[in-house]
């Protein structure tokens, strides 16, 4: 089990840590110089890195030619690197791993919940979850490479307004409907006294 003292010192801090806590058990690892190697969906067996110089040589071996994940957070060893020599040491050390994983896994997780629309309901959040963990095993999502996507920022999460009893479903203002109704084409008003009249009656009772 990842030292809670060390997540919570490391964690990228716009991410809750509850999201981090869950992100790390389903898609991390406990060791810090863990590598996972992949050919599409082969695994590809490699020495078991003891050392952060180990770890690094199998990253350089593999990166190019297969998916290669290292660390606590597995985080994609390729990103943002155009050739083996980019590679850090960062990479492997249990802190700064930490710190880049989750900042992308932050990414990743603000592009599933915008393409679910922001929900707020409880029963959706844990689908939000399994699609970005999903996403950031695979490196996509919806058709989109998630590593390489913008990011779309501080995702708003909407929330209900509460109920006004002073304003009713026919006190519709055209901003708010988006001109579903215009003033003199059969507006709705929500005060009749203030209503203009619609049918001339003035002539009604008079004979010519």
């Amino acid at each position: 089990m990842v030292d809670l003292a060390l997540i919570q010192q490391c964690a990228d801090p716009n991410l809750r840590l509850a999201i981090v806590e869950q992100f790390i058990e389903r898609a991390g690892s406990q060791d810090p110089l863990a590598v996972s190697v992949r050919s599409g969906n082969r695994i590809v067996l490699v020495p078991k890195p003891t050392t952060p110089d180990d770890t690094l040589a199998v990253i350089r071996d593999n990166l190019g030619r297969n998916t290669v994940r290292v660390g606590i957070t597995q985080y994609p060893a390729g990103v943002g690197i155009v050739e083996a020599g980019q590679l850090k040491e960062d990479l492997v050390k249990p802190c700064e791993n930490i710190r880049m994983g989750t900042a992308l896994f932050g990414k990743v997780y603000r592009i599933v919940m915008k393409w679910y629309g922001n929900p707020t309901a409880k029963d959706v959040l844990p689908q939000v979850m399994d699609d970005a963990v999903i996403a950031w095993q695979t490196g996509y999502f919806e058709g989109v490479a998630v590593f390489r996507a913008e990011d779309p920022g501080d995702v708003k999460v909407a929330r209900p307004e509460a109920a006004n009893p002073e304003t009713s479903e026919q006190d519709i203002s055209p901003e708010k409907d988006n001109g579903a109704t215009e003033p003199g084409n059969n507006a709705l008003v929500s005060d009749p006294h203030k209503a203009g009249i619609r049918i001339d009656l003035s002539g009604v009772g008079i004979r010519p």
